[in-house]
């Protein structure tokens, strides 16, 4: 009988076994399914680090120099001296007119001078002698006063011819159209037989230096003052007077491998835009820069020690327009973070306010949870936080491609 109730009794403990395991199970499979239902999502740490203020700004090529050729004497073009497109040195010969007229003009005025400097000869010997019969009372007193303006007529008559002749060979030499400026020559805007007149308003042709050129940008008056009040309260550190910080990027992204200086800013506001004009000057030895050409201009304008930066696609929008992101909190629950921006560089946005050092922002996943879930954040770390780098040029440029 006793050997019958042990039989019972292990009969039923191992009959309720399975019940008291099914009693555990539902709270660790509901454990297991909240820690695999947590979404992982990309974040990254902020941190502040120095980063350069840099505005880009369109812009145009402008040549440093520019002259249009103009004849200074009327004629007939009789030769073109020059390559159209070539590099010609200033003085060097263009056009020619036909120096014919101009050449009788200059031997008329030769001779003209030759017959003054005779009256001139005459008029002296005559004076000399009244003054000497006037000194022995041969001659009135008149009589020599009368020779002596005689040949001082004479002299300011050769003075005339000889301004005249000097006008003639003048003349002659602009009959040929040399360069005033060294530069590249555009196309012949004449040719041979066309008549040209002189103070005509029509130019030959056009040379242009662009050894040197600028670029030519403006910029809102409201971003100078801003810029101002930065360096004013201490909320940017200036860049040294002599450091180089303008750039210039080219079609397709390329930066132009030599830097340019800042110029000047123009002193008064433009009425109509509300723009300053701004200008650079870039050295342009391979004539890779031409006059009209469309740049992009990068000027560093300051340094923010200890600024704070977000990729792009952290940003979002609320309802009402303003800026957030999504911060996992320390119990890697989501929450909204108002936050407020400043410029887009480098492909980040620059944070003025909401967000500090270690606070940990979503990049990636938004689809997967809400504010409040719990997320599980896997790390991100960008070339530009592992090396502590400051926005360069080249760096902003590469971003915007």
């Amino acid at each position: 009988m006793n050997r019958v109730m042990r039989l019972l009794g292990v009969m039923a403990t191992l009959g309720l076994a399975p019940l008291l395991a099914g009693c555990d199970a539902p709270g660790d499979a509901s454990a297991s399914a909240r820690t695999a239902a947590a979404p992982e999502v990309s974040i990254i740490t902020v941190k502040a680090q120095p980063r350069s203020i840099i505005r880009e700004l369109p812009g145009r090529i402008a040549p440093i120099r520019v002259a249009e050729v103009r004849p200074r004497v009327s004629g007939i073009i009789v030769a073109r001296l020059f390559q159209q497109g070539s590099e010609v040195k200033a003085g060097d010969p263009l056009y020619r007119i036909d120096p014919r007229p101009f050449e009788v003009e200059l031997q008329a005025s030769e001779a003209a001078v030759a017959k003054a400097h005779a009256a001139l000869e005459q008029a002296t010997l005559q004076a000399e002698r009244m003054t000497s019969l006037a000194s022995q009372n041969a001659a009135s007193k008149a009589q020599s006063e009368t020779a002596t303006g005689a040949m001082r007529q004479a002299r300011a008559e050769l003075a005339v011819r000889e301004a005249e002749l000097a006008r003639a060979k003048l003349n002659l030499d602009y009959a040929t159209i040399r360069a005033p400026i060294s530069g590249v020559i555009g196309a012949a805007l004449v040719s041979e037989g066309a008549l040209v007149v002189q103070n005509d308003s029509t130019s030959l042709a056009t040379i242009q230096q662009i050894e040197n050129v600028y670029a030519d940008f403006t910029e809102p008056v409201a971003e100078l003052n801003r810029l101002r009040r930065a360096f004013d309260s201490g909320e940017l550190d200036q860049i040294a007077p002599d450091a180089v910080r303008v750039r210039l990027v080219l079609d397709g992204g390329t930066i132009y491998p030599l830097a340019g200086k800042l110029l000047f800013s123009e002193a008064k506001v433009d009425a109509f835009t509300g723009q300053v004009t701004l200008r650079g000057e870039f050295k342009n030895p391979g004539r890779e820069l031409l006059p009209g050409m469309y740049v992009r201009v990068l000027i560093e304008k300051g340094i923010d020690a200890d600024a704070i930066a977000v990729p792009q696609q952290a940003i979002q929008r609320n309802a009402a327009g303003g800026s957030e992101v999504f911060v996992v909190k320390d119990d890697n629950r989501i929450a909204v973070q108002p936050i407020r921006t400043g410029g887009l560089q480098d492909g980040q946005w620059l944070v003025l306010d909401g967000l500090h050092p270690g606070d940990r922002v979503v990049i990636e996943g938004f689809q997967k949870f809400a504010p409040g879930d719990v997320v599980k954040p896997i790390q991100v770390v960008s070339d530009r936080q592992q090396d502590g780098a400051e926005t360069n040029f080249a760096t902003v440029v590469k971003a915007s491609q």
